[in-house]
């Protein structure tokens, strides 16, 4: 683990740090640096919905895509998840982001914000209306952590000499989602992204960080055309580009992570 850790600590210090200058156009960011133990909760005005978040967490990641690609009008709180706020954990018990609140209702879990977000914001309509269609697109989602689980995998074989294994693992998963996208076209919704695109892009978009560990894992135009092409896609959504880290900041969280002593505010003034 050790070696893993040194490998990222070398790659963070090379790194050249690009910071995207964004344009928050339809968020309001209420506390951009991640509020802690003992701080005050912003006051939420009526009719306000409300992001709890935090920079890095893909989970989290996944709710503001689906805000921002149906531009809602939403404000952003991040949350240091090592020291939370006792008025955050009375909101959600789990102690987990993404967390969603307006006018005194409250959700969590990102596959619960998202459902949530899709029936009172339609437009537009993510999921399907058709249930079968519906619970197709769900399973792809649901069943999306057998990847998720491999991904925090890999970085740790290289310690234990699991390496080809766990990539073989990994690469076998990834299969049923480059058939599944042959079969639908261009997004796993057709034409356009539906839920699923958004769901699963987070760890598409850490790819690159696996690929530096271990660049078998890489996912190629060769092993997977169709995933290949769909994640340069992905790159030009709107959404994409404005939750979108550069790899360098990536590490630079995993990083600090793993010592400890999450950077939550990684890259802010």
């Amino acid at each position: 683990m050790s070696s893993v850790f040194l490998c990222l600590q070398k790659l963070q210090k090379e790194a050249v740090l690009y910071i995207v200058r964004r344009s928050f156009s339809e968020i309001t960011i209420m506390s951009e640096k991640a509020l802690g133990r003992g701080t005050q909760c912003p006051p939420l005005a009526p009719g306000t919905l409300r992001l709890y978040s935090m920079r890095f967490c893909p989970y989290a990641q996944r709710t503001r895509l689906v805000l921002l690609h149906k531009n809602v009008t939403f404000e952003t709180v991040n949350i240091n998840l090592k020291q939370k706020p006792d008025w955050f954990k009375a909101r959600n018990p789990i102690g987990l982001v993404p967390v969603l609140e307006c006018d005194g209702k409250v959700v969590y879990e990102s596959n619960v914000c998202n459902e949530y977000i899709d029936n009172v914001y339609p437009n537009p309509k993510l999921i399907p209306s058709d249930f079968y269609l519906a619970s197709r697109d769900k399973l792809l989602w649901e069943t999306f952590g057998k990847v998720t689980e491999l991904f925090y995998e890999i970085p740790k074989s290289l310690a234990d000499g699991t390496l080809d294994r766990c990539l073989r693992r990994f690469k076998r998963q990834l299969k049923r989602y480059e058939d599944e996208l042959k079969q639908r076209g261009e997004y796993f919704g057709g034409s356009s992204p539906c839920m699923v695109d958004f769901m699963i892009w987070p760890w598409f978009e850490r790819v690159p960080i696996l690929s530096i560990i271990a660049p078998e894992a890489e996912v190629n135009s060769k092993e997977f055309p169709h995933l290949s092409s769909w994640m340069k896609l992905m790159m030009e959504l709107p959404a994409v580009k404005e939750t979108y880290e550069e790899p360098s900041a990536h590490i630079h969280f995993f990083s600090s992570l793993r010592a400890g002593n999450p950077d939550y505010d990684y890259g802010l003034s």
